[in-house]
């Protein structure tokens, strides 16, 4: 007599094993075709600001006899390339300083060791970090404190009388 126990484990057929092996491949592979579905959007998102160029603008800052031979003021703008999202954030500025009669510079309001907002000393010529106590000399070198880096300047033209300064993203360190 047979036993029915012994016949349930027996090893299954050939046949069942191929079908089992195909199902199994098959849902190995439908897997990885849905988490590439999935992952190269999200790769896409992550790695597209690095391929990315960031729109440089000419801002106009003022007409050239706003500006006293000397003095260093600051020039709000708003940021040439917001996100629709970015609201009080896309507003930034730069100090501006006349030099000679068409010679301009300009420097970022954003200290370079962790991006905080500077003020210009008139008294003393001197920019100031409020932050973590960083000074730059009247040229955006760098004094005292932690900066790692001078002031970052952007580029200034004048133009039919007005002066203009071209905006670019900011690079700023987080070194301590």
């Amino acid at each position: 007599m047979n036993n029915p126990e012994q016949n349930q484990t027996a090893s299954p057929s050939p046949q069942s094993i191929s079908r089992r092996t195909f199902f199994s491949n098959l849902s190995i592979l439908l897997g990885g075709v849905c988490a590439a579905a999935m992952g190269i959007p999200v790769v896409g998102f992550v790695l597209s600001p690095l391929f990315e160029r960031i729109a440089e603008k000419w801002i106009p800052a003022g007409k050239i006899d706003d500006f006293e031979i000397g003095k260093t003021v600051r020039v709000p703008f708003v940021d040439p390339s917001p996100l629709p999202w970015a609201g009080v954030t896309a507003k930034s500025a730069a100090w501006l300083r006349r030099v000679s009669a068409n010679e301009f510079i300009a420097f970022s309001v954003n200290c370079t060791h962790l991006g905080c907002p500077i003020r210009w000393l008139p008294d003393a010529e001197l920019f100031m970090c409020p932050c973590h106590g960083g000074v730059y000399y009247k040229d955006g070198s760098v004094a005292a404190g932690p900066p790692p880096k001078p002031l970052v300047r952007y580029e200034v033209r004048v133009l039919d009388g007005q002066v203009e300064i071209k905006s670019a993203p900011i690079p700023i360190t987080t070194t301590l």
